[in-house]
């Protein structure tokens, strides 16, 4: 790294230091329940990918069921806010036909692991792996989380990005909604 890059990562890692006390402290914003329905539903592109285990899983194999499809990153806090949310509502339906895949993107299955082990609640729902983002960019992911609501038809009807409460009686609703 030659002298400029230095200063300007000395400079960032200083601004870190000074200002991580005063974000620590700042209020969370609450997290949304609210999810977009699409005017028009739209086919749900199919995808394969492992889990931690080494599992595949491909969307095809959950048609018939309502999927909820969560894009998020180990380094995304929203996204660790709303796991024990999506963890609730996937207890709640998934024997009624709900479920939940959680695609990691980018990072490696020895990453994500201890970070699971972090959360308030462990998931019980598929964690699967886009090391490539090619899901992704199928879905036009443009920030994370995002997630997708799939009907039992395989058409996405309901979009969110950013981070939910999806334990909210009003997510309850869509899901019971999109069961019947």
């Amino acid at each position: 790294m030659n002298n400029t890059g230095r200063s300007v990562a000395g400079l960032l890692l200083g601004w870190w230091l000074s200002a991580a006390p005063v974000m620590a402290q700042m209020p969370v914003p609450e997290l949304s329940y609210q999810m977009t329905r699409l005017a028009t539903p739209v086919t749900a592109p199919d995808f394969v990918l492992q889990d931690m285990d080494g599992e595949q899983h491909a969307l095809k194999d959950y048609r018939g069921r309502v999927i909820m499809v969560n894009f998020w990153a180990t380094w995304c806090p929203p996204c660790r806010r709303e796991m024990p949310s999506m963890e609730a509502l996937y207890r709640k339906f998934n024997a009624d036909g709900f479920s939940v895949l959680a695609v990691n993107e980018w990072e490696d299955p020895d990453l994500v692991f201890p970070y699971m082990g972090q959360l308030s609640v462990y998931p019980t729902f598929p964690v699967l792996f886009d090391r490539e983002g090619e899901v992704s960019q199928a879905y036009q992911v443009k920030g994370l989380p995002t997630t997708f609501l799939i009907d039992r038809q395989g058409r996405i009807v309901f979009r969110a990005v950013g981070g939910r409460d999806f334990n909210h009686p009003e997510v309850e609703q869509i899901i019971r909604d999109l069961l019947k």
